[in-house]
Protein backbone atom coordinates (compact mmCIF):
# COMPACT_ATOMS: atom_id res chain seq x y z
CA UNK A 1 0.00 0.00 0.00
CA UNK A 2 1.44 3.17 -1.18
CA UNK A 3 0.25 6.70 1.06
CA UNK A 4 -0.64 9.53 -1.06
CA UNK A 5 1.52 12.49 -1.45
CA UNK A 6 0.72 15.70 0.64
CA UNK A 7 -0.57 18.22 -0.71
CA UNK A 8 1.29 21.17 -2.68
CA UNK A 9 2.35 24.47 -0.55
CA UNK A 10 0.81 27.81 -1.14
CA UNK A 11 -0.74 28.65 -4.66
CA UNK A 12 0.39 25.24 -5.87
CA UNK A 13 4.15 25.45 -5.47
CA UNK A 14 6.89 23.05 -3.85
CA UNK A 15 5.97 22.16 0.03
CA UNK A 16 8.62 24.63 2.37
CA UNK A 17 10.30 24.17 5.49
CA UNK A 18 11.57 27.19 7.31
CA UNK A 19 14.82 26.00 9.76
CA UNK A 20 16.08 28.38 12.02
CA UNK A 21 19.81 28.23 13.90
CA UNK A 22 21.02 28.18 17.07
CA UNK A 23 23.93 29.36 18.80
CA UNK A 24 27.14 29.39 17.29
CA UNK A 25 25.37 30.71 13.96
CA UNK A 26 26.28 34.70 15.38
CA UNK A 27 28.79 37.05 13.84
CA UNK A 28 29.74 40.27 14.20
CA UNK A 29 27.32 42.32 11.29
CA UNK A 30 24.87 40.21 11.16
CA UNK A 31 21.53 41.33 10.13
CA UNK A 32 22.78 44.41 9.31
CA UNK A 33 22.38 44.40 5.43
CA UNK A 34 18.87 42.87 5.98
CA UNK A 35 18.45 46.28 7.45
CA UNK A 36 20.04 48.48 4.76
CA UNK A 37 18.07 46.35 2.07
CA UNK A 38 14.73 46.13 3.85
CA UNK A 39 14.96 49.00 6.59
CA UNK A 40 10.77 49.36 6.91
CA UNK A 41 10.58 45.73 7.61
CA UNK A 42 14.05 45.07 9.97
CA UNK A 43 14.36 48.02 11.70
CA UNK A 44 11.11 48.22 13.62
CA UNK A 45 11.93 44.72 15.09
CA UNK A 46 15.24 45.65 16.17
CA UNK A 47 14.35 48.78 17.59
CA UNK A 48 11.28 46.92 19.60
CA UNK A 49 13.84 44.30 21.38
CA UNK A 50 16.10 47.26 22.38
CA UNK A 51 13.51 48.89 23.87
CA UNK A 52 12.38 45.54 25.72
CA UNK A 53 15.72 44.37 26.45
CA UNK A 54 17.16 47.58 27.94
CA UNK A 55 20.24 48.13 26.24
CA UNK A 56 21.12 47.79 22.53
CA UNK A 57 21.08 44.07 20.85
CA UNK A 58 21.07 46.10 17.63
CA UNK A 59 24.63 47.66 17.89
CA UNK A 60 26.07 44.67 19.38
CA UNK A 61 24.56 42.49 16.44
CA UNK A 62 25.79 45.29 14.02
CA UNK A 63 29.07 46.34 15.79
CA UNK A 64 30.38 43.84 18.20
CA UNK A 65 32.42 43.50 19.89
CA UNK A 66 33.19 39.74 19.08
CA UNK A 67 33.75 38.44 22.36
CA UNK A 68 30.70 40.37 23.98
CA UNK A 69 28.59 39.02 21.38
CA UNK A 70 29.77 35.49 22.16
CA UNK A 71 28.28 35.81 25.35
CA UNK A 72 25.77 33.08 25.60
CA UNK A 73 23.34 35.84 27.58
CA UNK A 74 23.74 38.02 24.25
CA UNK A 75 24.00 35.24 21.68
CA UNK A 76 21.11 33.88 21.89
CA UNK A 77 18.51 37.08 21.62
CA UNK A 78 20.92 38.26 19.04
CA UNK A 79 20.43 34.83 16.73
CA UNK A 80 16.74 35.12 17.76
CA UNK A 81 16.02 38.72 16.83
CA UNK A 82 17.71 38.44 13.69
CA UNK A 83 16.13 35.51 12.49
CA UNK A 84 13.21 36.99 13.27
CA UNK A 85 14.01 39.53 10.93
CA UNK A 86 15.01 37.38 8.26
CA UNK A 87 11.30 36.03 8.95
CA UNK A 88 9.71 38.93 8.59
CA UNK A 89 11.42 39.94 5.48
CA UNK A 90 11.03 36.31 3.61
CA UNK A 91 7.33 36.74 4.55
CA UNK A 92 7.08 39.82 2.92
CA UNK A 93 7.45 38.79 -0.28
CA UNK A 94 6.74 34.87 -0.41
CA UNK A 95 4.36 32.26 1.02
CA UNK A 96 4.37 31.40 4.72
CA UNK A 97 6.11 27.84 5.04
CA UNK A 98 4.38 24.26 5.06
CA UNK A 99 6.65 22.93 8.28
CA UNK A 100 9.21 24.83 10.60
CA UNK A 101 11.51 23.84 12.87
CA UNK A 102 14.48 24.83 15.01
CA UNK A 103 17.82 24.14 16.19
CA UNK A 104 18.20 24.19 19.45
CA UNK A 105 17.31 27.68 20.11
CA UNK A 106 16.19 28.31 16.78
CA UNK A 107 12.77 26.75 17.98
CA UNK A 108 11.58 29.31 19.47
CA UNK A 109 11.48 31.60 16.54
CA UNK A 110 9.97 28.24 14.66
CA UNK A 111 7.09 28.89 17.50
CA UNK A 112 6.99 32.68 16.68
CA UNK A 113 6.66 31.61 12.63
CA UNK A 114 3.74 28.84 13.48
CA UNK A 115 1.90 31.16 15.45
CA UNK A 116 2.08 29.78 18.85
CA UNK A 117 4.34 32.47 20.54
CA UNK A 118 4.20 35.91 20.29
CA UNK A 119 7.57 37.22 19.59
CA UNK A 120 8.05 39.61 22.26
CA UNK A 121 7.29 36.86 24.98
CA UNK A 122 9.69 34.65 22.92
CA UNK A 123 12.29 37.03 23.30
CA UNK A 124 12.05 37.48 27.08
CA UNK A 125 11.81 33.54 27.41
CA UNK A 126 14.97 33.28 25.43
CA UNK A 127 16.99 36.21 27.66
CA UNK A 128 15.98 34.03 30.47
CA UNK A 129 17.56 31.19 29.07
CA UNK A 130 20.39 32.44 27.65
CA UNK A 131 21.29 33.90 31.46
CA UNK A 132 19.74 30.43 33.30
CA UNK A 133 22.74 28.48 30.62
CA UNK A 134 25.19 31.49 31.57
CA UNK A 135 24.78 30.73 35.27
CA UNK A 136 25.29 26.57 34.46
CA UNK A 137 28.46 27.83 32.64
CA UNK A 138 29.91 29.96 35.86
CA UNK A 139 29.09 27.38 38.07
CA UNK A 140 29.77 23.73 36.08
CA UNK A 141 32.45 25.06 33.57
CA UNK A 142 31.84 22.36 30.68
CA UNK A 143 32.76 21.67 27.25
CA UNK A 144 31.56 20.71 24.09
CA UNK A 145 33.33 18.98 20.91
CA UNK A 146 32.06 18.31 17.12
CA UNK A 147 32.92 14.57 16.12
CA UNK A 148 33.16 14.01 12.69
CA UNK A 149 33.54 10.46 10.81
CA UNK A 150 31.75 7.71 12.91
CA UNK A 151 28.02 7.09 13.11
CA UNK A 152 25.80 8.11 15.75
CA UNK A 153 25.71 4.78 17.61
CA UNK A 154 29.50 4.52 17.63
CA UNK A 155 29.43 8.01 19.89
CA UNK A 156 26.70 6.93 21.93
CA UNK A 157 28.95 3.77 22.61
CA UNK A 158 31.78 5.90 23.27
CA UNK A 159 30.41 8.25 25.53
CA UNK A 160 28.92 5.24 27.52
CA UNK A 161 32.82 4.14 27.83
CA UNK A 162 34.14 7.37 29.03
CA UNK A 163 32.01 7.71 31.75
CA UNK A 164 31.98 4.40 32.99
CA UNK A 165 36.12 4.69 33.12
CA UNK A 166 35.95 8.10 34.09
CA UNK A 167 33.14 8.73 35.96
CA UNK A 168 32.45 12.21 34.16
CA UNK A 169 29.62 13.65 32.43
CA UNK A 170 30.01 13.11 28.10
CA UNK A 171 26.74 12.58 26.38
CA UNK A 172 25.55 12.80 22.61
CA UNK A 173 24.08 17.01 22.75
CA UNK A 174 23.53 16.99 18.86
CA UNK A 175 22.91 14.71 16.31
CA UNK A 176 23.33 16.74 13.04
CA UNK A 177 23.59 14.26 10.41
CA UNK A 178 24.95 10.46 9.20
CA UNK A 179 28.49 11.52 10.13
CA UNK A 180 28.25 14.36 12.23
CA UNK A 181 27.64 14.56 16.08
CA UNK A 182 28.48 16.63 18.94
CA UNK A 183 28.65 16.02 22.60
CA UNK A 184 28.46 17.91 26.27
CA UNK A 185 29.67 17.33 29.31
CA UNK A 186 32.08 18.15 32.03
CA UNK A 187 36.06 19.61 30.74
CA UNK A 188 37.16 16.35 31.81
CA UNK A 189 34.68 13.45 30.32
CA UNK A 190 34.74 15.08 26.98
CA UNK A 191 38.57 15.15 27.06
CA UNK A 192 38.28 10.94 28.52
CA UNK A 193 35.75 10.77 25.41
CA UNK A 194 38.25 12.46 22.93
CA UNK A 195 40.88 9.59 24.16
CA UNK A 196 38.66 6.63 23.71
CA UNK A 197 37.91 7.70 20.21
CA UNK A 198 41.75 8.42 19.47
CA UNK A 199 42.11 4.71 20.65
CA UNK A 200 39.62 3.22 18.62
CA UNK A 201 41.39 4.22 15.46
CA UNK A 202 38.37 4.82 13.37
CA UNK A 203 39.52 5.83 9.72
CA UNK A 204 38.85 9.83 9.31
CA UNK A 205 37.46 10.31 12.81
CA UNK A 206 38.43 13.85 14.46
CA UNK A 207 36.78 15.22 17.45
CA UNK A 208 37.04 19.09 17.90
CA UNK A 209 36.51 21.02 20.54
CA UNK A 210 33.74 23.81 20.07
CA UNK A 211 34.34 27.66 21.68
CA UNK A 212 31.65 27.19 24.04
CA UNK A 213 32.42 27.56 27.66
CA UNK A 214 29.19 25.56 28.90
CA UNK A 215 27.57 22.00 28.36
CA UNK A 216 24.70 22.12 26.53
CA UNK A 217 21.67 19.90 25.92
CA UNK A 218 23.45 17.26 28.61
CA UNK A 219 22.29 16.17 31.86
CA UNK A 220 24.21 19.38 33.55
CA UNK A 221 21.61 21.85 32.37
CA UNK A 222 18.99 20.24 34.45
CA UNK A 223 19.97 22.27 37.29
CA UNK A 224 17.75 24.77 36.02
CA UNK A 225 15.01 23.06 34.25
CA UNK A 226 12.89 23.57 36.73
CA UNK A 227 13.40 27.14 37.46
CA UNK A 228 12.75 27.64 33.53
CA UNK A 229 9.89 25.83 33.75
CA UNK A 230 8.36 28.58 36.01
CA UNK A 231 9.14 31.38 33.37
CA UNK A 232 7.37 28.93 30.43
CA UNK A 233 4.17 28.56 32.85
CA UNK A 234 3.77 32.37 32.48
CA UNK A 235 3.20 32.31 28.79
CA UNK A 236 0.53 31.76 26.59
CA UNK A 237 0.95 28.86 24.30
CA UNK A 238 -0.96 28.73 21.42
CA UNK A 239 -1.84 25.97 19.03
CA UNK A 240 0.19 26.15 15.61
CA UNK A 241 -1.16 27.53 12.81
CA UNK A 242 1.59 25.32 10.86
CA UNK A 243 3.46 21.57 11.56
CA UNK A 244 6.09 22.72 14.09
CA UNK A 245 8.58 19.59 14.26
CA UNK A 246 10.41 19.61 17.84
CA UNK A 247 14.28 19.08 17.62
CA UNK A 248 14.42 16.78 21.02
CA UNK A 249 11.48 14.16 19.69
CA UNK A 250 11.80 14.37 15.82
CA UNK A 251 8.00 14.48 15.95
CA UNK A 252 5.72 17.41 14.82
CA UNK A 253 3.47 19.41 18.52
CA UNK A 254 -0.01 19.19 17.65
CA UNK A 255 -0.79 21.35 20.84
CA UNK A 256 0.59 24.88 22.36
CA UNK A 257 1.26 22.65 25.76
CA UNK A 258 3.54 20.59 23.57
CA UNK A 259 5.32 23.16 22.71
CA UNK A 260 5.89 24.09 26.36
CA UNK A 261 6.84 20.86 27.32
CA UNK A 262 9.54 20.89 24.25
CA UNK A 263 11.00 23.82 25.29
CA UNK A 264 12.07 22.74 28.71
CA UNK A 265 12.64 19.09 27.64
CA UNK A 266 15.55 21.02 24.91
CA UNK A 267 17.25 22.15 28.05
CA UNK A 268 19.23 18.89 29.03
CA UNK A 269 18.08 16.89 25.92
CA UNK A 270 19.66 16.19 22.67
CA UNK A 271 18.85 17.93 19.79
CA UNK A 272 17.97 14.80 17.11
CA UNK A 273 18.34 17.29 13.52
CA UNK A 274 19.35 14.53 11.51
CA UNK A 275 15.92 12.64 12.56
CA UNK A 276 14.37 15.68 12.39
CA UNK A 277 15.04 16.31 8.78
CA UNK A 278 13.89 12.83 8.37
CA UNK A 279 10.47 14.00 9.24
CA UNK A 280 9.99 16.99 7.76
CA UNK A 281 10.98 15.44 4.30
CA UNK A 282 8.63 12.62 5.19
CA UNK A 283 5.52 15.66 5.70
CA UNK A 284 6.53 16.13 1.72
CA UNK A 285 8.62 18.97 2.43
CA UNK A 286 10.83 19.59 -1.25
CA UNK A 287 13.01 22.48 -0.31
CA UNK A 288 14.55 23.91 2.71
CA UNK A 289 15.06 27.71 3.74
CA UNK A 290 17.79 28.42 6.61
CA UNK A 291 16.10 31.86 8.39
CA UNK A 292 18.86 33.42 10.04
CA UNK A 293 22.23 34.23 10.53
CA UNK A 294 23.63 31.08 9.57
CA UNK A 295 24.41 28.57 6.45
CA UNK A 296 25.48 25.15 8.93
CA UNK A 297 21.57 24.04 8.52
CA UNK A 298 21.02 24.28 5.27
CA UNK A 299 24.47 22.81 4.59
CA UNK A 300 23.34 20.13 6.50
CA UNK A 301 19.97 19.99 4.67
CA UNK A 302 22.30 19.68 1.41
CA UNK A 303 24.41 16.43 2.63
CA UNK A 304 21.35 14.86 3.79
CA UNK A 305 19.51 15.36 1.04
CA UNK A 306 21.53 16.42 -2.04
CA UNK A 307 18.35 16.06 -4.74
CA UNK A 308 16.49 18.84 -2.50
CA UNK A 309 17.06 22.08 -3.01
CA UNK A 310 18.33 24.04 0.48
CA UNK A 311 18.40 27.92 0.52
CA UNK A 312 19.96 30.74 3.07
CA UNK A 313 19.12 33.98 4.52
CA UNK A 314 22.65 34.44 6.16
CA UNK A 315 22.52 38.06 4.16
CA UNK A 316 21.02 40.24 1.82
CA UNK A 317 22.46 38.63 -1.26
CA UNK A 318 21.43 35.06 -0.64
CA UNK A 319 17.88 36.37 0.86
CA UNK A 320 16.93 37.72 -2.08
CA UNK A 321 18.01 34.27 -3.72
CA UNK A 322 15.63 32.32 -1.59
CA UNK A 323 12.99 34.83 -2.24
CA UNK A 324 13.68 34.97 -5.93
CA UNK A 325 13.22 30.70 -6.08
CA UNK A 326 10.19 30.58 -3.69
CA UNK A 327 8.04 33.21 -5.54
CA UNK A 328 5.39 30.98 -6.89
CA UNK A 329 5.08 31.11 -10.31
CA UNK A 330 2.35 32.63 -12.32
CA UNK A 331 1.07 32.29 -16.08
CA UNK A 332 -1.59 33.95 -18.45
Amino acid sequence: MTSARPADGPGGDRRTAFVFPGQGSQRVGMGRDLLERYPAIVEPIFRTADEALGFELSDLCWNGPEERLRSTEITQPAIFVTSLAAFQVLTAEVPRPDVVAGHSLGEYTALVAAGVLDWLDALALVRRRGLLMAGVQATTPGAMAAVIGPAAEQVEDLCAAARDASGEVVEVANFNDDTQTVVSGTVAGVEAFGERLRAERIPGAKVVRLDVGAPFHCSLMSAVEDEFAADLAEVEFADPAVTVVANTTALPVTTGEEARAALRAQLAGSVRWRQSLTTIVGLGVETFVEVGPGRVLSGLGRRSYPDLPSYSTADARRTDQAIAALLPVTTG
